[in-house]
């Protein structure tokens, strides 16, 4: 990372650590809480509770942030950050096609530079772009963190990672349907059973969460796979990666990121997401969603271009289920496919965490019973 002469932090190499230790944020969605736009938001509030203050939305008549996204407790939904007192930073809470920054919500950033809180985003609009953003960080002494802004320029060696680190990789059917919260929910499941395993991010919300990442979906086509190769030769000291998947093999805007990935981590094993009920692509509603077999079947093809690699497991978004639906349809889709399978969320991770534990024993025997 380097920092400007005028105080504005501009990420430059995302594979290093970023300085996201806030432990009072105020998370902006504004005119824009739903769980198709606000998916940072909801993932902030789900695994950094502790450090988010307030969400900001005035459009809204949810006072809560349970009761507005069904997660965050009782974590005020407030009109602006006049209520708000001693908050070090705002944190841009929406992830919308294309990554553009409301213009509506100009004045409510630079009020928090003015106030001298960071701001952090991760959208495709670069805060350090704008010449008032930048010199309303300078006056203040604030930092201006975009999380996908890098310059992360290798291609990819072909590494031979070191033998016993296990690279667990989720990829799914389509976008936004749970691959970041699989490999999450994995890890932590790994570590709570005494295993050491990191979680990768490859996306804005992860690397938000967990401070260091690739935001694979800004970098340049030809260091896709150098950028994820060195964000796993970075953690290879680790016995388990669970690397964030994203977009899908089949998604026509979003397959070539996808791609990347799998060759730039070589994975040893693959767990499949989906979001029951969902058929058409999302963004692309003409567009419909390929069985799922072919699918996976294309992800293991080109998997195993690289290096072996077999499915372990299957993740199911049941969100759109109630509690009876979503048990039929992992149970069903369990049988169907031979493959442990669950909701992360609704069920838990545990037939996940086995299928590592399992897939590391398959792969290097002598680890067994450590």
């Amino acid at each position: 990372m380097s920092q400007d002469s005028d105080n504005t932090l501009v990420t430059a190499a995302s594979v290093d650590s970023l300085n996201l230790n806030h432990r009072k944020i105020a998370v902006l969605t504004d005119g824009y809480s739903t769980p198709f736009v606000a998916k940072t938001a909801i993932s902030l509030l789900r695994y950094r509770t502790a450090d988010v203050v307030a969400v900001i939305d005035q459009s809204v008549e949810q006072r809560n942030a349970e009761a507005l996204f069904g997660v965050g407790g009782q974590i005020p939904v407030v009109n602006g950050l006049a209520e708000l007192k001693d908050v070090d930073s705002l944190y841009i809470g929406i992830a919308p096609p294309g990554g553009k920054l409301p213009v509506a919500w100009r004045p409510i950033i630079l009020e928090a530079l003015h106030r001298g809180m960071d701001v952090v985003s991760g959208l495709h609009d670069f805060l350090t772009d704008d010449e008032a953003y930048r010199q309303a960080a300078a006056r203040s002494g604030s930092r201006l963190i975009d999380v996908r802004r890098n310059r992360l320029k290798e291609t990819a060696t072909a590494h031979r990672f070191r033998p016993g680190c296990v690279r667990i990789h989720t990829v799914g059917h389509d976008c936004s349907i749970g691959k970041m919260v699989t490999s999450l929910e994995t890890q932590r499941g790994l570590v709570s059973a005494g295993h050491d395993a990191a979680f990768l991010a490859t996306g804005q919300t992860g690397i938000m969460i967990s401070g260091q990442g690739v935001p694979i979906d800004c970098v340049v086509a030809d260091f896709v796979s150098g950028a994820a190769e060195q964000l796993a030769i970075a953690n290879e000291h680790h016995d388990f990666l669970l690397v964030e998947g994203q977009g899908s093999i089949s998604h026509p805007a979003f397959s070539a990121v996808t791609l990347g990935l799998l060759h730039g981590v070589a994975a040893d094993g693959l767990i499949f997401c989906y979001e029951a009920g969902r058929t058409q692509v999302k963004g692309l509603d003409h567009v419909d969603i390929p069985a799922m077999e072919d699918q996976m079947a294309a992800c293991l093809a080109l998997a195993n271009l690289r290096h072996p690699c077999k499915f372990i497991g299957v993740a199911i978004n049941t969100r759109k289920l109630d509690t009876n639906e979503a048990l039929r349809e992992i149970e069903t889709t369990q049988s169907r496919l031979g493959l442990p399978t669950c909701d992360v969320f609704r069920t838990g991770a545990d037939r996940l965490v086995d299928a590592c534990l399992k897939r590391r024993a398959e792969l290097y025997p002598e680890s067994l019973g450590q």
